[in-house]
């Protein structure tokens, strides 16, 4: 006898909604114009087919070669801290698949994504093909990209032990800098202004995002 039957579809609008409702209001994510760019952008999108499933789940998604779309609560956690305008330049380093750049791109005038590994980068551009203020570049992620500075934010969607002066310095003057900070193990979303040429990351909250091999402090041998 022949099994007919077939596994329904996943509802991704439903499990969007539940996501907003269940993972990001209770947690402090309650600004109106970033809830609305969570509830539009379609997360699954931006995970490999195998993945969609586990698109809205509240742990971070493998993409590949150990990189990891970061759980929803830390992306609404940092865009609601980001203060985000409609006039803003915006440089995000770690772009991924695209998803955070597609968030911003409904809010912000322009945003510059940067992605080191190729298989991410062609992923991002296929995703975002019709999103006009958006520019993915496929450039080393501590080097971020001077050539459209400066930023009047600079978000980081990973955890680092360093911020590099190359890109400190590509923030205007009171811009603003976001990213998870990873202290021996332990990741923080952080935010910090470039005032006077001086620059200090501070730390507003703990919550899971993965680490960023590409700002990790250099090795120190002894002999």
């Amino acid at each position: 006898m022949t099994d007919t039957h077939t596994l329904a579809p996943p509802d991704f609008a439903a499990a969007r909604r539940h996501m907003i409702e269940s993972q990001l209001r209770p947690s402090d994510v309650s600004d109106p114009v970033v809830i609305a760019a969570m509830a539009v952008a379609r997360r699954e999108d931006f995970v490999p087919a195998a993945q969609k499933p586990l698109a809205y789940i509240d742990r971070a998604v493998t993409l590949a070669e150990g990189r990891v779309l970061n759980p929803a609560l830390s992306t609404g956690l940092m865009l609601t801290r980001a203060e985000l305008s409609g006039n803003d330049k915006v440089l995000l380093i770690g772009a991924g698949t695209g998803y955070f750049a597609a968030l911003l791109a409904g809010i912000v005038a322009h945003v510059v994504a940067v992605e080191d590994n190729h298989a991410l980068v062609e992923h991002a551009r296929a995703a975002l093909a019709s999103t006009a203020n958006v520019s993915i570049i496929e450039s080393p992620l501590q080097e971020g990209h001077a050539a459209n500075a400066p930023y009047d934010l600079i978000i980081i969607d990973g955890a680092v032990q360093q911020v590099p002066d190359a890109i400190i310095a590509q923030l205007a003057e009171d811009g603003r800098l976001l990213a998870g900070v990873d202290e021996n193990g332990v990741s923080r979303l952080a935010i910090g202004r470039r005032r006077a040429g001086a620059f200090a990351l501070v730390p507003f909250a703990d919550t899971d995002i993965a680490p960023l091999a590409a700002f990790a402090r250099p090795k120190s041998y002894s002999f």
